[in-house]
């Protein structure tokens, strides 16, 4: 990933309409660590837009959940890297019921396997802003 996983911390989150892989930087100091998320995550939302997720399977060594659908319903999903104060996002949106499906089993899945303990079910409230 080309930065430390101990100087750093995974989030996934379920959204309505979607979700979002977040990386931090714990040390807001650390902007070795900063750029290098960024640089990954700018890397990531390019690939998955092109329906690559060969990182995610090379990471896990093995084809996460949702990722056939997540290719198959690629024209229905929109992927956007955006900065945060200490690392950055990749926000994932559909409007269809099946990618939205998808993108969700596939980010269950990264919590279980990064161990984040970031909920499993979808916040109260359609208007959740993002974290």
């Amino acid at each position: 990933m080309g930065f430390s996983q101990t100087a750093t911390t995974h989030h996934f989150f379920l959204k309505p309409d979607g979700g979002i892989i977040q990386v931090e930087a714990n040390d807001p100091k650390d902007s070795a660590s900063r750029d290098s998320i960024r640089m990954h995550l700018t890397h990531i939302a390019h690939a998955l837009s092109q329906g690559d997720f060969d990182i995610p399977m090379f990471v896990h060594d093995t084809m996460p959940p949702g990722v056939p659908e997540m290719k198959r319903f690629q024209d229905k999903i929109s992927y956007t890297f955006a900065k945060t104060l200490n690392g950055a996002r990749v926000v994932m949106v559909t409007s269809d019921p099946q990618a939205l499906a998808a993108i969700h089993k596939f980010l269950r899945f990264q919590i279980e396997e990064h161990q984040t303990h970031d909920p499993t079910t979808l916040p109260q409230g359609s208007d959740t802003p993002l974290r």
